[in-house]
C-alpha cells in the first residue's frame, strides 16, 4: 500500500479490526456456550461491543458505518430484549 493512503484509511482499518475481532469472538464464543440464559448474556455484551464499535466508525470515519455495523446491531438488541421479556 502506497504511503500516501496509509494515514487516510488508518482509522477505517482500525474500526473494522475492531469490529471484526469482536464480532468473531462473539460468535465463536456463543458456539460453545450451552445454557440459554448465559448464551443469551453473552450475545447481548458483544452486540453491544459491536454497536460501540459502529458509533465509532460514524464519528472517526463516516456515518454509513453505523448504518452497516450499528443499526443491525442495535435492531438485534432490541429484539433480543424484547423476545426476552416476552
Amino acid at each position: 500500500m502506497p504511503d500516501e493512503l496509509f494515514h487516510p484509511t488508518r482509522k477505517m482499518a482500525a474500526n473494522q479490526g475492531l469490529y471484526n475481532g469482536f464480532l468473531s469472538a462473539g460468535l465463536i464464543w456463543s458456539l460453545f456456550i450451552q445454557n440459554p440464559a448465559w448464551k443469551n448474556h453473552v450475545a447481548l455484551f458483544f452486540l453491544i461491543c459491536i454497536l460501540i464499535a459502529g458509533l465509532y466508525g460514524a464519528y472517526s470515519v463516516s456515518k454509513k458505518i453505523f448504518l452497516v455495523q450499528g443499526l443491525p446491531a442495535l435492531i438485534t438488541i432490541l429484539v433480543l430484549c424484547v423476545t426476552r421479556m416476552g
